[in-house]
């Protein structure tokens, strides 16, 4: 059997939501009364720190419209995202498509995705790419058959679970495929690992194109902008996708008036203040569409397989 080596970081990250109680003002009627106060939780990116220090912006945004305290708390890892929305502990999150498939599982309609980013070319889907470095011999995944992997996180969509997935589909075991396995804990991770002799092939995120015309942004773009890396020591080799867009999470037990209202500020982003949606990261041209859970109907079962598989000794064990 394939034992995991480098073992990646996997466990629950303290968003310091326990200190996090209803505010309490004498003013606040209603719905607002009720909620006191709206808890965004965000996975902090280890592509480009400055996004999350970005959610102040957005945070100020939704505190305008809603007329609500809002108290933005950040995740060091996936999973942290997910038991903050799972235990009820935020109100609303941003997480990605396989991180909504495990609070999916753990507590059903309670996470209602609302909404996702539509790219400037109309799609709501990215990719998984499997990367090498451009001074290898590697141009095809076959070219990888024994040799190291690099995944991102048992969470993360693009990074483990849809190109697992895919690989099945082609006839790849990736639990066998590969010479040894890894979690990185993340794309910059990966990446700066590959770069490092540490894995021949890393998955990341590319987006803004397709395989046929090719990606301008990802990880690896994104690294590149912060002179991390130089994008052309890298080539992408493989890809997996579409895969659904990252959506916003609420609480479904949450009062109606907030959902709709929360919904309703957010579509209207980009368009009201367009300021503030580039501030937040967000290309020009692209918006907010409207999702709902049928949008992840496909990665909510591939992730549901996964975990049979690795529950059966199929694959890296770990908690879920």
């Amino acid at each position: 059997m394939r034992r995991l080596w480098a073992a990646g970081v996997l466990g629950a990250a303290c968003l310091g939501l326990s200190a996090c109680g209803q505010a309490s003002d004498p003013d606040l009627t209603g719905w607002r009364a009720d909620m006191g106060q709206i808890r965004l939780g965000v996975r902090g990116s280890e592509d480009d720190p400055a996004v999350t220090r970005r959610w102040k912006t957005y945070e100020t945004y939704l505190s305008r419209i809603t007329g609500l305290p809002v108290r933005n708390y950040e995740a060091s890892d996936y999973n942290g995202v997910i038991q903050a929305l799972a235990s009820g502990q935020a109100d609303m999150v941003q997480m990605g498509p396989a991180a909504y498939a495990n609070a999916d599982a753990q507590i059903g309609d309670k996470a209602k995705p609302i909404l996702a980013v539509r790219n400037p070319q109309g799609g709501i889907g990215y990719y998984a790419a499997l990367a090498v470095r451009a001074d290898s011999p590697y141009r095809t995944i076959q070219d990888l058959k024994g040799k190291s992997i690099g995944w991102v996180d048992f969470n993360s969509a693009s990074g483990y679970v849809y190109p697992r997935y895919a690989m099945r589909k082609e006839g790849i075991d990736p639990d066998t495929f590969f010479g040894k396995s890894a979690i990185s804990g993340g794309h910059t991770q990966g990446v700066m690992a590959m770069a490092n002799g540490q894995f021949d092939g890393i998955l990341v995120t590319a987006s803004g194109g397709d395989p046929e015309q090719g990606f301008t942004t990802g990880a690896i773009f994104t690294m590149a902008r912060r002179g991390l890396v130089n994008r052309d020591d890298f080539r992408m080799i493989w890809f997996a996708g579409p895969i659904p867009q990252s959506p916003t999470v609420v609480r479904g037990d949450r009062p109606q008036e907030f959902i709709d209202i929360t919904r309703g500020a957010l579509a209207a982003l980009a368009f009201d203040e367009p300021e503030i949606w580039r501030d937040i990261g967000q290309a020009d041209g692209s918006t907010f569409a409207a999702v709902t859970r049928d949008d992840y109907r496909d990665i909510i079962a591939i992730r549901a397989d996964e975990v049979s598989r690795r529950r059966g000794g199929q694959g890296p064990s770990a908690d879920e």
